[in-house]
């Protein structure tokens, strides 16, 4: 998707630092942090929001990731949001994982 920012993030345009990146996502820590840490874990395949999300392998992938990335930064306890949907606070319509800790 052209318009999408994540997707321009994963493409490398804006030289965004990924904390962590695999075959399937890319971490990165957000821009408007709610915690002292504060990730996006973002699937690289575009996927409007988790009801969209069919493919199974990729869920998994991503929760995954959720254990990669924090392992590796050594956070021990944190919480992770999915907002989908506009109502429940979605602004960026490309899936993405909050961790926050």
């Amino acid at each position: 998707m052209t318009d999408c920012i994540f997707c321009k993030i994963i493409n490398g345009e804006f030289g965004t630092e990924f904390v962590y990146e695999n075959e399937y996502a890319v971490v990165f820590k957000d821009i408007n942090p709610k915690a002292p840490t504060h990730l996006l874990v973002v699937p690289r395949m575009h996927v409007e929001s988790l009801n969209e999300l069919e493919d199974k392998k990729l869920m998994g992938e991503l929760l995954q990731t959720v254990k990669d990335v924090t392992k590796k930064i050594g956070l021990k306890s944190y919480k992770t949001l999915i907002n989908t949907g506009k109502e429940a606070g979605q602004e960026v319509f490309h899936l993405h994982i909050h961790v926050l800790g």
